[in-house]
This record gives C-alpha cells, sequence and structure tokens, in this order.
C-alpha cells in the first residue's frame, strides 16, 4: 500500500500528544507521591507553610498576604485576557472556513480544509480551556485574599490554616492548569504548519519542561527552616 502524506497525520500527532499526555501523567505522580523532586510540590509545601505564618502573624502581615495574593490575580487576570482574546481570534478563522491556514507548499500532510479546521479547532480548545481555568484562579485567590486575613483563634472558630491552604493550593492548581493549557497550544499551532513541526515540538517542550519541573537541591534547605514543620510526603490538593 502506498504511502500518503495525510497519513503523517495519523501516525505523528497522535504520537506528539501521547508523549505530552504521558510526561504529564508522570509529573503528577511525582508531584503526589515525592512532591520535593518537582518544582510544582515544593511550591505548594511552602504556600502551606507560608498561609500558616500569615496567620499567625494576623494583622503585622495582613498588607503583605494581600498584596502577595493580589499579584497571583493580575497574573491570572492577565493570562486569562490574553486566552481569550486568542480563542476570538482562532474563531474568526475557523469561521472564515480555514482561509487562515498555511500554504499548501509550507504544509506536510493533510491539506483538506477539514483538516485545516480540526487544527484551528484543537487551538481554540487549548485556549478556551487555559480562560475557564484562570478564571477559576482568580476565584479562588480571591476567596483565600479575605480568608487569610482572620487571623485565627477564639475570633475565627472552625477557620484553620489547613482550610486556607487547601483553597489557596486549588487556586496554584488552577493557574498550573492554565498555564499547561498554553503550553500544549505550542505544538498545536505549529500542526497547522504540518504533523512533523508538530511532533518535533512535543519533543522539545517535553525535554525543556522536565529541565523546568524538576528540583535538585529543595533537599538541602528544607529541614533547617524555622517552625512548624510541614510534611514534604504528602501534598493538600
Amino acid at each position: 500500500m502506498a504511502w500518503r502524506q495525510a497519513d503523517l497525520d495519523l501516525v505523528l500527532v497522535p504520537a506528539g500528544m501521547l508523549l505530552l499526555l504521558i510526561y504529564h501523567a508522570q509529573l503528577v505522580y511525582r508531584i503526589l507521591k515525592f512532591p520535593t523532586t518537582t518544582v510544582i510540590g515544593i511550591n505548594l509545601i511552602n504556600r502551606q507553610a507560608w498561609v500558616r505564618k500569615m496567620m499567625e502573624e494576623g494583622s503585622k502581615v495582613g498588607v503583605l498576604a494581600v498584596q502577595t495574593l493580589r499579584n497571583n490575580m493580575m497574573a491570572s487576570t492577565l493570562l486569562a485576557t490574553a486566552a481569550i482574546a486568542l480563542s476570538s481570534l482562532i474563531a474568526v478563522m475557523v469561521s472564515s472556513n480555514g482561509s487562515a491556514a498555511a500554504p499548501n507548499s509550507l504544509v506536510v500532510g493533510d491539506k483538506s480544509a477539514l483538516t485545516s479546521a480540526v487544527k484551528l479547532l484543537s487551538v481554540l480548545v487549548c485556549f478556551l480551556v487555559a480562560f475557564l481555568c484562570n478564571v477559576q484562579s482568580i476565584r479562588y485567590y480571591s476567596h483565600v485574599s479575605f480568608l487569610i486575613s482572620i487571623p485565627i483563634g477564639e475570633d475565627a472558630p472552625g477557620l484553620t490554616p489547613d482550610y486556607v491552604s487547601r483553597a489557596l493550593t486549588r487556586g496554584s492548581n488552577f493557574w498550573s492548569l492554565g498555564l499547561r493549557s498554553f503550553y500544549f497550544s505550542f505544538p498545536l499551532f505549529l500542526w497547522i504548519f504540518g504533523p512533523v513541526p508538530m511532533f518535533v515540538c512535543s519533543i522539545v517542550m517535553v525535554v525543556v519542561l522536565h529541565f523546568l519541573d524538576t528540583a535538585k537541591e529543595f533537599k538541602q534547605t528544607f529541614h533547617t527552616v524555622k517552625g512548624p514543620r510541614i510534611s514534604a510526603n504528602t501534598i493538600q490538593i
């Protein structure tokens, strides 16, 4: 049977996406089981300690806590705005029947109108997921900005640092998901120019993300921090 260029999309595109999914699956496993080996896990542990410290100090560091959360909200707002703007642009491209697709001379693979529309829709889904995740991140950060200013003790019955840290962790997790959605959009965008650039981008992205997500020096300094010890073996999700 003769090999067709359209068959490249059926092989390389699923292979590239599977590579990204396998990497993120093992990353989630490491975050849950060995959090001190990942940057995300370390940040989650430190956020738990930060929430406890902010609530113990109360009004002394209230402005610092709220300002820090506001900075996170601004970052999430920026990404949400960019995501919805790019989604609108992609929607215009899709409604124009793929007129914004790459010239056929630059594409090695399936050049049909249906495939071009699927490519743009895939990028659109990534941006929409990024928008929704960042909106949820803003929601949780907004809740934490009120809760963290309440001092623990008799004045706040039922409110514990663990409850507040869980809300902050959820906001951070949605932020990470939104950022990863942007990452996923890069190889899907290059798919417009063919499955080969998409597959190469997937490989490069996995290598780069491995170095960005891996932490090697945290164990050397973790147990030297004074104050109540936060468990490094479990992560509150």
